[in-house]
């Protein structure tokens, strides 16, 4: 049985989307939708999708429920995975969402965020943080440290935790998992999708400088605001 939050997703704002993708592999087990949202507080030193910060930059405003029905157009897409920009400074549109996405189908969700779980739980910064915790089953949290990236694991550095909220995925080794990645060329731009491994970001922009596209997923399909 899907849970379905306690948010009143009747009344959920728009989600200010930066990008959505349908049918990745690299962002969790199974085929999964992944959405990035648009918009962080943490400015982190090396951040792999720096155009996905501002929170006034351009974005898709789309409904809860809309989202929910374009992510599962694939009936083979078996979780949902949210990142961005920082998911719980859209906590109550993305609880909403899944909440949707749930009462059409069984997923799983796994969650990034720059917060730390403890930070969520004590000082949450959001509308709907705890609905959202509620909805999601793994959790990897913390900013990013650019000095901290080893290269492994579906994290982009080790000080980030993975929290089971559930015992949903306890049975992948999510620290452990080599990174995967795919490179797409597109009308004179590169696209990196997936977690890249470490320094091919900076072997990528030598080969085309200044073009490169974070999009953190590999994917079939995908919407760009």
């Amino acid at each position: 049985m899907s849970r379905i939050s306690k948010t009143e997703i009747s009344g959920s704002p728009p989600l200010k989307i930066a990008a959505s993708c349908i049918g990745v592999s690299t962002l969790g087990p199974g085929l999964r939708s992944v959405v990035w949202v648009q918009g962080c507080p943490f400015h982190c030193p090396g951040c792999i999708a720096p155009g996905w910060v501002p929170f006034d930059a351009p974005a898709a405003e789309i409904s809860p429920q809309d989202l929910a029905q374009v992510l599962l157009t694939d009936l083979q897409v078996s979780g949902l995975t949210l990142s961005g920009g920082e998911p719980f400074a859209q906590a109550e549109g993305l609880a909403a969402l899944v909440s949707y996405a749930r009462q059409r189908r069984e997923l799983d969700v796994i969650c990034f965020s720059g917060y730390r779980f403890e930070t969520l739980l004590n000082h949450p910064p959001s509308p709907g943080v705890f609905d959202l915790l509620d909805q999601i089953d793994l959790l990897i949290d913390g900013p990013y440290i650019e000095s901290k990236n080893d290269g492994k694991g579906l994290r982009g550095s080790n000080n980030q935790r993975f929290i089971h909220l559930t015992n949903r995925l306890r049975g992948f080794d999510f620290e452990n998992q080599p990174r995967r990645a795919e490179v797409s060329i597109q009308n004179g731009e590169v696209f990196v999708v997936g977690v890249p491994p470490k320094n091919v970001l900076r072997t990528l922009d030598q080969v085309a400088p200044g073009k490169i596209e974070i999009l953190l997923s590999k994917g079939r399909a995908y919407e760009r605001a």
